[in-house]
């Protein structure tokens, strides 16, 4: 299970790096924010002792991806402050106002690899935040 995980998280970074590989420098892509990402804030609401909704607000991401990252980065740091090894991503909602993108995602915690294919180790996820510079809790 955890190699299935790590195998997800390196596909979609690898995915993400072709992508912004293939985009022509001398081309603007219209999709893409003026301005640098800005990480504006990291809401935790724990729910039950397993139970956490972690809310997030960024500008400029690149795609919704990055809002995504930025949820799971807090969501991963937090699950080993609780004292757990994995969360289980029940449902995450982005969503755009005013330039202002916020993620919204509630995780199950646990000590045990849950299963599914929205499930975060910890440990891995924090090590891949910090070498990409996503802010955590």
């Amino acid at each position: 299970m955890i190699l299935s995980q790590l195998t997800y998280v390196f596909a979609l970074l690898a995915t993400l790096g072709l992508l912004l590989a293939c985009t022509p420098s001398n081309q603007e892509v219209s999709k893409v924010p003026t301005g640098a990402m800005e990480y504006i804030n990291v809401d935790t609401r724990l729910m039950k002792p397993e139970l956490v909704n972690m809310v997030v607000s960024m500008r400029n991401p690149r795609t919704p991806t990055d809002v995504l990252a930025y949820v799971e980065c807090a969501a991963a740091q937090y699950t080993l402050i609780r004292g757990f090894g994995f969360a289980g991503r029940i449902q995450v909602n982005v969503s755009e106002d005013k330039g202002i993108w916020a993620g919204n995602a509630i995780y199950t915690l646990s000590n045990a690899h849950p299963g599914g294919r929205h499930t975060i180790d910890a440990e891995v996820t924090v090590e891949d935040c910090t070498a990409h510079n996503i802010p955590m809790v």
